[in-house]
């Protein structure tokens, strides 16, 4: 039979894993969201360079702007 010390520490130890889980959880979703920003921002760059070498300056303004606004837009939080 385990002895109440026993059965505390491993009550304590599980309390300390589920909060250690929800961290990663939470960090893991922080490099989802950095993965993506820079996924878009590598696909406006993509889109950039075929404009700016054909010359197309209103396009090359507008590509840019949609990338200023998106990125002061605030983030769109993810399932959890």
């Amino acid at each position: 039979m385990e002895s109440l010390r026993t059965i505390a520490r491993r009550v304590r130890d599980r309390g300390g894993l589920e909060s250690r889980i929800e961290e990663l959880e939470a960090e893991v979703q922080e490099c989802r969201q950095l993965n993506l920003r820079l996924a878009e921002l590598t696909d406006v760059v993509m889109e950039l360079l075929v404009p700016l070498a054909d010359r197309d300056e209103a396009r090359v303004a507008e590509l840019l702007q949609h990338y200023r606004d998106s990125v002061n837009d605030p983030p769109v939080p993810g399932p959890r």
